[in-house]
C-alpha cells in the first residue's frame, strides 16, 4: 500500500512539472526552425528579418515578465499567445510562392 502511495504521488509531481510552460525551449525551438527554413531557401531574406524580429519581441516579454520572479496568467497568455503567432506566420512564410 505504501509503494502505490508512493508511485502515485510521483506520478503527480511529474504530470504538474510537464504542464509548466518552458517558454525559453519554445522559442529556441522556433528559432532552429526558423534558421533551417532560411537555409532551405523557404523564406526570403526579408520574412527572415520579420520572424527574427519578432523572436526577439517575444524574448523581451518573457525576461519582462520574469523580471519579479512571478509570471501571472495574463502574462502566461499573452506570451503563448506570441508564439503561437510566430508559429503560424513560419508555416505561412514558408508555403508562401510568391517570387522576389
Amino acid at each position: 500500500m505504501k509503494r502505490f502511495i508512493f508511485t502515485s504521488f510521483l506520478l503527480w509531481l511529474s504530470t504538474l512539472n510537464s504542464n509548466a510552460q518552458n517558454f525559453k525551449s519554445e522559442i529556441k525551438k522556433l528559432n532552429g526552425q526558423i534558421v533551417a527554413a532560411r537555409k532551405s531557401g523557404k523564406l526570403t531574406e526579408t520574412e527572415y528579418g520579420k520572424l527574427m524580429r519578432e523572436q526577439e519581441i517575444i524574448k523581451l516579454s518573457i525576461e519582462k515578465a520574469q523580471a519579479d520572479d512571478i509570471v501571472t496568467a495574463d502574462e502566461k497568455n499573452k506570451i503563448h499567445s506570441k508564439i503561437v503567432r510566430s508559429k503560424k506566420r513560419l508555416a505561412k512564410y514558408k508555403t508562401n510562392r510568391e517570387i522576389y
